[in-house]
């Protein structure tokens, strides 16, 4: 499952589902939990479930309520059909077990928002056990800044805040040890190009491979930043293949000292091309 770009639309919206699945995303999130208002949560899982009935293109993810808001069994009764859940406010293997539990055996992958609590913050570390159940691990700053009362999660120039950085590294660190993929978080503002493209590109270099979107038009800079460019797959051949040349440990190689890490990084930007 290739999940450099997700992009999600309200459930409510089936209007939009077409759209989103033309808009060269990797993938789509069908949302049930904060884009659809209460008194629409019938409707919008009406329109999910009859979505789902018909073959797609593009993997179909439904982003349900978390786990103990009371609509689990309704979620999951029109989630049926889908490539991937969402779960929302995760805390730990705990909720995912939960959610495997109600769906039964087949419940599709999993990908958890990890840091929408604070109690989840402290529970990042635990999701190695449900590993083979994961598709990858994500990260939220609104909800997290919302359950603690802060005014915001930026700075005036538009970076985290110390506590919203803390969130976002401990999720990456966390998807690593438990050997998923992670996937940043969305980027608000929707007319600032150059900033979702810095955004993006900051998400690859420090370890991301995918990015949730929120809009159609972020989706071209989102798979741009996460997909290896023609010289990164090069540049990575020849390393590789220069490692295989001098059947050493540690090497020189174009003026720097290459050792495992280096080839391992070479041979994980392969795999993602």
């Amino acid at each position: 499952m290739r999940l450099r770009s997700l992009l999600f639309v309200p459930a409510d919206r089936p209007e939009r589902f077409g759209k989103a699945a033309a808009s060269g995303a990797d993938a789509i999130i069908l949302d049930l939990e904060d884009s659809v208002a209460p008194d629409a949560k019938d409707a919008a899982r009406a329109a999910v479930a009859a979505a789902l009935i018909a073959p797609a293109a593009v993997t179909r993810f439904v982003r349900i309520n978390p786990v103990d808001a009371g609509m689990l069994d309704a979620d999951i009764a029109a989630a049926r059909g889908a490539d991937g859940l969402i779960l929302p406010k995760a805390e730990g293997k705990d909720s995912v077990l939960r959610l495997i539990e109600a769906w039964g055996d087949a419940c599709p992958p999993i990908l958890p928002i990890a840091t929408e609590t604070p109690a989840a913050l402290f529970r990042l570390g635990d999701y190695a056990p449900v590993a083979g159940r994961l598709c990858g691990l994500t990260w939220g700053a609104e909800d997290l800044s919302a359950a603690i009362g802060a005014d915001t999660v930026r700075e005036a120039d538009g970076r985290y805040t110390p506590p919203y950085e803390t969130a976002r590294a401990l999720a990456l660190f966390a998807a690593h040890a438990a050997g998923v993929p992670a996937i940043e978080t969305v980027f608000p503002a929707l007319d600032d190009d150059a900033g979702l493209a810095a955004y993006a590109a900051r998400g690859a270099r420090d370890g991301f491979t995918g990015m949730l979107a929120l809009h159609p038009r972020q989706v071209a800079a989102i798979n741009a930043a996460f997909t290896p460019s023609d010289a990164a797959v090069a540049d990575a051949r020849r390393l590789l293949e220069a490692a295989r040349a001098a059947g050493q440990g540690a090497f020189r190689y174009e003026g720097r000292m290459i050792d495992a890490p280096h080839l391992n990084l070479a041979r994980a930007l392969l795999a993602r091309a």
